[in-house]
């Protein structure tokens, strides 16, 4: 018998060719894990924004100028160094529309700003004399003699956050948690593997920046228990949005 495919069957036919032989469209029946690319559904979300382009020098060396001379971040973290760690993160500041790339990016560095002291300090301050080991934590176990105090633009922190940054982005968190403080792009790579991973979908689903607080430090600041650096989070990103001239949106604090 003579098979004979209707206009609809035949279109089916060749989606479904189009997906296991790897091409990518724009489509659900193009999109999946069988793409060469990837599951595609989140690309029509990309909206062409540029982080160089939004990341001006103007906007990094506005917030690093203000640190001291002497201070250890200002040799240490650079424009470049930032760019160069966010290729490795082609959603940060591209998703939902323009304005919305632009209020991640100022939410980022508003943080940044907050934990760093305008790109002062790689370290946190008398980090060493903290204890960041949870020992209950048997898939990333504590090594001897290794501290997983605040490193870095986001003060990576516990041995959880350095063993997980490490293995996705490369480096053995465990062992070399120092490499944070080291290397610059891997210093900023931890930061937007933090941001990526508890802030970004916050920010860029419009719970606005007050629900990034409460990703980063919301035990100790949040719900009145320090209003202060809430407070000063707040300003940062305020400014930062006003240099971008994007509306900060609402619900800003935590």
């Amino acid at each position: 018998m003579k098979l004979v495919l209707s206009v609809y069957t035949l279109l089916a036919v060749i989606l479904a060719a189009g997906k296991w032989y790897g091409y990518c469209g724009t489509g659900n029946a193009y999109c999946g894990q069988g793409c060469r690319a990837g599951p595609c559904n989140s690309s029509p979300g990309n909206n062409g924004a540029k982080v160089t382009d939004i990341v001006t020098d103007a906007l990094f060396n506005g917030i690093i100028n203000q640190a001291a001379a002497n201070c250890a971040g200002k040799r240490f973290y650079t424009r470049a160094s930032f760019l160069q760690a966010a290729g490795s993160y082609p959603s940060f500041g591209t998703a939902g529309s323009a304005d919305d790339s632009k209020r991640e990016i100022a939410a980022f560095f508003a943080h940044v700003t907050h934990e760093t002291g305008h790109f002062c300090y790689i370290e946190e301050i008398n980090g060493a004399s903290q204890n960041y080991c949870d020992p209950n934590n048997r898939q990333w176990p504590c090594v001897p003699g290794k501290k997983y105090y605040g490193r870095g633009p986001l003060q990576l922190t516990w041995n959880y956050n350095y063993g997980a940054a490490g293995r996705s982005i490369g480096f053995d968190g465990l062992n070399n948690p120092d490499i944070v403080a080291r290397d610059p792009v891997i210093s900023f790579k931890t930061a937007l593997w933090f941001w990526m991973n508890n802030c970004h979908s916050i920010i860029t689903s419009g719970q606005g920046f007050g629900a990034t607080i409460r990703a980063i430090n919301g035990q100790l600041e949040c719900n009145g228990a320090n209003p202060n650096t809430v407070t000063a989070r707040v300003n940062y990103y305020r400014e930062y949005c006003g240099q971008l001239r994007v509306d900060p949106g609402g619900n800003l604090r935590c």
